[in-house]
């Protein structure tokens, strides 16, 4: 073995070593986000979108998906610069296989999280996520493959099967 193959295997074990350590809880892995936790903060606005998503990823979940679907929709008319609306949403389409819709909303999930100083690290394999799925869905399985494994990194839990549920979410 040469002097550079050690080098490169000892980059790999120390990479190895760090994505694994960033799932630990206290060194790097946070739990995602879930949309319960959230129906508290914010004006009454923003409240009462929140409760709204709620209610739309119980119906999701029961299999009401017109009723999920309209409850999403009222979230956005309520509080249209709720970022959590549009990702609650992007989910939905994904599940739906809807790329061209699910990444519409994607995009303006990122633009209200920059617009409020950045995305929470807790939504971000969520995101990271979502794109993910929105590239399988396109037929980029380079892209997707690699978005889900950072993923799983963040959130093993949750993004260990590469897909995000309504009860996840919730």
């Amino acid at each position: 073995m040469r002097v550079g193959d050690l080098g490169r295997l000892a980059l790999i074990a120390v990479a190895a070593v760090l994505g694994a350590c960033s799932t630990l809880p206290g060194l790097g892995g946070q739990d995602p986000i879930r949309i319960s936790e959230l129906v508290e903060q914010g004006d009454p606005a923003r409240r009462a979108s929140q409760r709204l998503l709620v209610e739309g990823l119980e119906a999701d979940i029961a299999g009401a998906q017109a009723r999920a679907k309209g409850r999403y929709e009222r979230a956005i008319q309520i509080d249209p610069t709720n970022p959590y609306a549009y990702l609650t949403v992007a989910r939905f389409e994904v599940d739906r296989r809807n790329a061209d819709q699910a990444r519409a909303f994607l995009d303006q999930t990122y633009a209200l999280f920059d617009a409020e100083g950045g995305m929470p690290p807790r939504v971000e394999a969520h995101f990271i996520g979502l794109e993910s799925a929105v590239a399988a869905i396109a037929g980029d399985r380079t892209a997707a493959a690699r978005g889900f494994e950072q993923a799983r990194r963040l959130a093993p839990g949750v993004w260990g099967d590469a897909y995000l549920t309504a009860e996840e979410l919730l």
